[in-house]
């Protein structure tokens, strides 16, 4: 039976309980149609029964229907054998089941367990991964309250849909065992089996959260646009090199930036503007951006790399913020230094926090996402940091990764479904 935490209130005492109390748990299933739930409630509001819990489920059209009540044995019998009545009239299955007292109190005292999200992502999810999964829960002493899917119905030509995306969503109560050794697991099991997993306390702030910072080159775009300015200033290789020792972590970032920049020198600013309009958007971008301004979210841009591309991708997505370094123009030409203060890991987490308190956000109520090591910083400053398509190292730190679909992934995490944002 699912939980949905209704405001229930277990009884003080055994003193206190009537000798003519009876718990009964009814299960219903059958084929959904308009109605069910509105009969079978009504007889137990004719008897004036009290419900305790109740949870609905509908899958492929076929309805799972579970009601715990509290009647007196006064009554009892004539419920029931109503309820069996109209469940013949209505064509849908129904059982029976006493609980005791012993039995409702025991699972009252649990509700104020820790509750977690497990969230499974990928383009494709099976019967494997869930069990792989649903085993790590068990071993770690959880009980799975409740599994829903966030994603639209899978195709059954995959094929036909290359881009297609599967996400499934376990809400688990209870204290794990070893958390460490359970994010361990799972990270394991994604590594190996090519799907994503997702470990969060579910708190009030995952529900709420209210600012999302991105990383801009191999995040929100698919390059990293120092190498495409580079490679029309024809120091492409040397530049290159250059950017993948610091996005290992291998060199400190600013010494890396300014041999990078000193490199450009000469180039002509003109071509800035057609390597913006050419830029290859990471999937997702677009539906992601409509989906988080619909629901008020504000967003920024935390870059390492420049603020012409970030403007433009701040016109073309309605991003709020925009900081990354300026390049030094004169003449028409880039000079080979920058302006103002090194956009680094360090800055960026000082990004986050002041436009978090600009905004009047809990720190809690942000999300940052990045692929690189200078991203470290502010994905442990975030409320929820997120590893994108990341290095190794980065995605090793991190407590969330996406490898697997397009950056809208992160709509899942915060547990948007496509039902509600398609």
């Amino acid at each position: 039976m699912h939980n949905t935490d209704n405001n229930i209130t277990a009884p003080a005492s055994t003193e206190e309980i009537p000798a003519n109390l009876e718990l009964i748990l009814i299960n219903i299933s059958g084929q959904d149609r308009p109605g069910v739930t509105a009969a079978l409630t009504a007889i137990l509001a004719k008897y004036d029964a009290m419900i305790l819990d109740i949870g609905q489920a509908d899958i492929h059209h076929n309805l799972s229907l579970g009601i715990l009540f509290r009647t007196t044995s006064d009554v009892s019998g004539d419920i029931l054998k109503d309820l069996l009545f109209k469940a013949y009239d209505l064509g849908v299955k129904i059982r029976f089941s006493p609980v005791t007292v012993e039995e409702y109190n025991n699972w009252v005292s649990r509700q104020g367990k820790n509750r977690w999200i497990i969230t499974l992502l990928g383009r494709r999810l099976t019967a494997r991964h869930i069990a792989l999964v649903s085993e790590v829960v068990a071993e770690q002493g959880l009980n799975i309250d409740a599994i829903q899917r966030l994603t639209g119905r899978p195709p059954l030509n995959e094929a036909a849909q290359p881009q297609a995306k599967a996400c499934i969503e376990f809400s688990v109560r209870g204290t794990p065992a070893n958390r460490s050794e359970m994010q361990s697991r799972f990270i394991s099991i994604s590594s190996e089996e090519g799907f994503d997993i997702s470990l969060q306390e579910d708190t009030i702030y995952r529900r709420c959260r209210r600012l999302i910072c991105f990383d801009m080159d191999s995040t929100l775009i698919q390059t990293e646009c120092i190498d495409q300015l580079a490679e029309r200033a024809g120091v492409g290789d040397q530049v290159k090199a250059i950017t993948e020792r610091a996005m290992r972590g291998e060199i400190d970032f600013n010494e890396s930036f300014r041999e990078r920049v000193a490199l450009l020198k000469g180039l002509d600013v003109s071509v800035m503007q057609d390597i913006a309009e050419k830029l290859p958007i990471t999937e997702g971008v677009g539906r992601m951006m409509e989906v988080l301004k619909r629901a008020g979210f504000k967003t920024a841009i935390l870059s390492g790399g420049f603020t012409f591309f970030g403007d433009y991708l701040k016109r073309k997505f309605g991003f709020d913020y925009v900081y990354a370094n300026e390049l030094e123009v004169a003449d028409g030409k880039l000079t080979g230094n920058y302006v103002g203060e090194i956009v680094d890991g360090k800055r960026k987490a000082e990004l986050l926090k002041l436009i978090a308190q600009v905004e009047n956000v809990n720190i809690a109520q942000t999300i940052a996402v990045g692929d690189g090591a200078n991203d470290l910083p502010m994905l442990s400053a975030a409320g929820l940091g997120v590893a994108f398509h990341a290095k190794p190292k980065v995605k090793a730190t991190a407590k969330q990764s996406i490898s697997t679909i397009g950056l809208d992934g992160v709509l899942y995490f915060i547990g948007f479904k496509d039902s509600y944002i398609s």
